[in-house]
């Protein structure tokens, strides 16, 4: 496992090479530790911008070749979001570095946990909470999946369903309380009265009887969400979303 020293032995390296690449024109710490926000689990979160902007491949390959030979990268991945490349690696320790890369135009702050290092960035652009209608339309579609998934008896996959539906009517009470509402990152924040009531939606075993259960519980919370949101639009769902519960109530045969 390692250490909080070890993690700021790595940043301090990353930082201090920075300043030494001419195509870098600006670098930023970001995520817990902008905040001052860091814990014993906390990762490395990196951002760069990259001048010219054609520099960019050349530039993301020099730095992970570096952290594959200097500190012994395992794996990494890409993540991708407007003109942002953020390379994730895994490393020995199982300490996560997040390093993200976009053209200098476009480097500037999307979210309040950006602090510049070196260089230049542009004016803030935070990112914008996710559309209500989008959360609501994700939820009765991962509901309907779910249904779906336990009729014909592929419970490993309505657990995934039934989860989806819960992920999303939570964020739609984030937003509803002004917590972040993406990746459950204002999860943790909700009042007691508004997440514990969530426990009830949580899938137990994989059978038939608690997958019914948790279904009807979480179709529940959903319901309280979109009434939360949109009163008119709740009240020509409820039908509907309610029959998706009824509809399990009578044993489905067997997949054949």
């Amino acid at each position: 496992m390692f250490t909080p020293e070890d993690r700021e032995r790595i940043r301090a390296d990353l930082l201090e090479r920075s300043t030494g690449d001419a195509r870098i024109s600006g670098a930023a710490i970001t995520g817990s530790a902008a905040a001052e926000r860091e814990d014993a689990l906390s990762d490395i979160d990196l951002a760069f911008g990259i001048e010219p902007a054609d520099a960019l491949p050349g530039t993301l390959a020099d730095w992970t070749t570096y952290l594959y030979q200097e500190h012994r990268a395992l794996h990494h991945l890409d993540v991708r979001s407007d003109a942002w490349i953020y390379r994730v690696f895994l490393l020995p320790g199982t300490l996560q570095v997040d390093l993200a890369f976009v053209p200098a135009a476009e480097f500037r702050a999307r979210a309040a946990t950006f602090r510049l290092v070196h260089g230049r960035a542009g004016a803030e652009l935070h990112k914008s909470t996710p559309d209500p209608t989008t959360l609501i339309g994700l939820g009765w579609l991962y509901a309907l999946h779910a249904r779906s998934s336990i009729a014909r008896r592929r419970f490993w996959q309505a657990e995934y369903m039934i989860s989806g539906v819960r992920d999303h009517a939570l964020a739609l009470a984030c937003i509803r309380h002004g917590m972040p509402a993406s990746e459950g990152r204002g999860f943790d924040q909700l009042p007691p009265e508004v997440a514990d009531p969530f426990e009830h939606s949580l899938v137990r075993r994989i059978e038939r009887e608690d997958l019914v259960r948790a279904f009807h519980a979480v179709l529940k919370r959903l319901l309280v969400e979109i009434q939360a949101v949109d009163r008119e639009l709740a009240s020509r769902l409820e039908p509907t979303i309610l029959e998706l519960a009824q509809s399990l109530n009578a044993r489905a045969p067997a997949k054949p």
